[in-house]
């Protein structure tokens, strides 16, 4: 039986470390992907600041592009989310363009 003294867990400094250093990587992918969203909706004529990611999707893209866990992945983004450097509004996400960054 695994007991709570037998897992070793990082300080929580460490991790705070650890999840803000995937804040540009992380950010890169979903510049990505809304700039895919854009182009879609240039293609039907319909306004691009509309273009927005599923939450899902960019954690599958996070976990297929940089090898993460999909657990790691919602720690970033609920990371990206309490700094302001992203909105989410229901499941959707949108890079904060106002005074959080």
């Amino acid at each position: 039986m695994i007991t709570n003294k037998a897992i070793k867990k990082q300080p929580e400094h460490k991790h705070l470390q650890g999840v803000q250093s995937w804040y540009d990587p992380a950010l890169r992918t979903l510049n990505g992907l809304l700039d895919i969203r854009k182009a879609n909706l240039r293609k039907i004529n319909r306004d691009e600041a509309n273009a927005a990611v599923t939450r899902d999707e960019f954690i599958e893209m996070l976990t297929n592009e940089h090898r993460i866990s999909a657990w790691y992945a919602g720690e970033i983004i609920s990371s990206l989310l309490r700094a302001n450097m992203i909105l989410m509004f229901g499941r959707f996400i949108w890079i904060n363009q106002g005074e959080g960054q």
